[in-house]
């Protein structure tokens, strides 16, 4: 099982549930520090830093990047996939798809969360659920050029009204035979609406390609009330491989937010993390 921290240089969330705000070699010579396998960045876009500083950064660190986040797209600039402007909305898809080149040319996935949108208004949910089925089908195929996955992370109610559960988000990408996507799985998302998180997990099957490892008040998992044990050990089940991300808030402090999350992923993945 590999882990993975966030690293945020995006000034618009400062107060996100991102662990490491620091500059960036900071940020990564902490995660390197505390045995961290790798970081996931949530940059401004993506000439925020060359790609170059960043490889070397991975050098002199021994560090993969899990991933790259779009939410500044949103939170800097106010954009979504489900705009009902039609410039508003080929712009989002253009931001993400910067992101995917940035991304793939480190050999990491860019993740589609709050960009995403929500319907309502002047949209209704069919709308909307067809413009975010044709973004996909776009990013996905991007990403593809790279040869890694686009990630879509379905989200809690209070932050869209899309897509909220791991059994519709299944649904809608294998019945729009959307090639190219896999789900995250974001615990504290899953903690507010699923009745049975490792059940979900299981459901989600082969489309299971990342997991944010976070607890169900959205600190370090294990400072809250998630039942972890029997989603590790779904996780075992399903031989799922790929990273286990801490986006928490950065509580009691980062240090301590990322130390417990290092704790908590060597305890339940021994053999694993051994």
């Amino acid at each position: 099982m590999r882990s993975a921290v966030t690293l945020c240089r995006v000034a618009e969330a400062a107060a996100g549930p991102f662990v490491f705000h620091d500059e960036l070699e900071s940020g990564f010579r902490k995660a390197a520090e505390l045995g961290f396998d790798a970081v996931e960045l949530f940059l401004p876009g993506p000439d925020a830093v060359p790609i170059a500083d960043i490889k070397a950064l991975q050098d002199r660190h021994q560090l993969a990047i899990a991933a790259v986040g779009t939410g500044a797209g949103m939170v800097k600039h106010g954009l979504s996939l489900t705009d009902p402007d039609p410039a508003r909305r080929a712009a989002a898809l253009e931001f993400i798809g910067s992101m995917i080149d940035f991304g793939g040319a480190l050999g990491a996935p860019a993740i589609l969360g709050s960009m995403q949108g929500r319907h309502g208004g002047m949209v209704s949910r069919d709308q909307a659920i067809g413009w975010l089925a044709g973004a996909l089908q776009k990013t996905g195929d991007r990403a593809a050029a790279f040869s890694v996955p686009f990630i879509y992370e379905p989200l809690n109610r209070y932050e869209t009204n899309l897509f909220n559960h791991a059994a519709s988000a299944v649904d809608f990408l294998r019945q729009g035979d959307i090639g190219n996507v896999v789900l995250l799985a974001d615990l504290f998302h899953m903690a507010i609406e699923e009745r049975d998180i490792a059940a979900s997990l299981l459901a989600m099957g082969d489309l299971l390609g990342h997991v944010h490892w976070a607890d169900s008040n959205r600190q370090a998992m294990g400072f809250g009330h998630t039942p972890t044990g029997p989603i590790a050990a779904v996780l075992r089940e399903m031989n799922y491989r790929g990273h286990l991300s801490a986006e928490v808030l950065p509580l009691p402090s980062p240090d301590e937010a990322a130390r417990q999350t290092i704790a908590s992923i060597h305890q339940h993945f021994p053999a694993e993390t051994a």
